[in-house]
């Protein structure tokens, strides 16, 4: 066993041995397992979105983006292939990233839950290629589709940065599962 599985099994709460052999049965990481383990790891929390075919706004909360590249200017963002969403967005040609601010706290959960009009609140207004741009957002990423892969059981999404904004809001977090606001600065 490597010392990766057997980390995993380990932080799984199994002692050595239990350990050793739930992860030589598996051959991989329980999914649950993982997905606490990634937990550990503290993302901000966004809602992207875009215009689908017949003009109508689109968006979901998503904490999977990440910076790509700063030359040309790169961000990516992952969906899950089963959502409901993904056709629109493998349609569309823009997207924005609004990187929420800790008082958007139930934006984020409007945006994760199936609900007729996500947009009936927020402030939006039409960014690049008119997807929904969010008033008071921390930060703003406006961007043009340049490449969708699929990965596993989601499609990566890369958008090069046309347009970007900043507040001095403070962002929304994501940890273990839960929401957080930021901490003191060390």
């Amino acid at each position: 066993m490597t010392a990766a599985r057997r980390a995993v099994a380990i932080a799984s709460g199994a002692g050595p041995a239990a350990a050793a052999t739930q992860a030589a049965e598996a051959g991989a990481p329980d999914p649950l397992v993982l997905r606490r383990v990634l937990g550990r790891f503290v993302t901000g929390v966004t809602i992207v979105t875009c215009v689908d075919a017949d003009g109508q706004r689109v968006g979901l909360t998503a904490n999977s983006f990440g910076a790509l590249s700063l030359d040309p200017p790169l961000v990516l963002w992952s969906l899950r292939r089963a959502s409901p969403c993904l056709p629109a967005f493998l349609a569309a040609r823009h997207f924005a990233v609004n990187v929420l601010a800790a008082s958007q706290i139930e934006l984020s959960h409007r945006f994760a839950s199936p609900v007729a009009d996500r947009f009936a609140h927020g402030d939006w207004r039409a960014g690049a290629g008119a997807a929904p741009v969010l008033a008071g957002a921390a930060a703003v990423f406006e961007c043009e589709l340049t490449a969708e892969q699929p990965a596993g059981d989601h499609v990566l999404f890369i958008g090069r940065v046309l347009h970007l904004a900043e507040s001095a809001a403070a962002p929304l977090l994501f940890h273990g599962g839960h929401y957080h606001r930021l901490g003191d600065r060390l």
